[in-house]
């Protein structure tokens, strides 16, 4: 098994695939606590494949991309290399787009914090000896930001006519 393991693909493929897993995992939990949303059905197992997919392109991509001596694609980042094969993949057929309509937003969003907050954790000492001027900065971005998108909201909502 270890021996599998150091393919490189392979890892990050099953790494992925326990993605894949917490996010069909997640939506039937939310289906089951609020029998309104959307269910997984096949076509969610389809577009959890086909985004599956879309990542390991990406990756592939990406390690063909790093073997260029062009320094901007070589720097460019995996999840860019996934955004823009999903992109292209959607335009050419509308059935990648049917089937990640089956799977919902927000059970995707819950293994992405997850593996965010989990690398955060792992570096608190990092932020432990960073100086106390970055939590001053920390609220002034907060702060500019919400009251921004306050601003932005009551624009969009004077205009429309609410």
């Amino acid at each position: 098994m270890t021996g599998l393991l150091s393919n490189k693909y392979i890892k990050y493929g099953l790494i992925i695939l326990l993605s894949v897993g917490l996010i069909m995992f997640t939506q039937e939990i939310k289906h089951v606590k609020d029998p309104n949303s959307m269910p997984v059905t096949g076509m969610t197992v389809l577009g959890l494949g086909v985004l599956w997919l879309f990542s390991m392109i990406g990756i592939f991509i990406s390690d063909l991309v790093h073997k260029t001596s062009i320094s901007i694609l070589r720097e460019f980042p995996v999840l860019g290399w996934v955004s823009i094969v999903s992109l292209l993949m959607c335009l050419l057929s509308d059935f990648f787009i049917q089937a990640i309509q089956a799977v919902d937003f927000l059970s995707i969003t819950t293994p992405i914090l997850t593996f965010a907050g989990i690398s955060v954790a792992n570096r608190l000492v990092d932020l432990k000896n960073t100086s106390w001027r970055v939590a001053i900065v920390a609220v002034f971005v907060f702060t500019g930001t919400y009251i921004g998108s306050a601003l932005i909201a009551t624009l969009g909502l004077y205009l429309a006519g609410n």
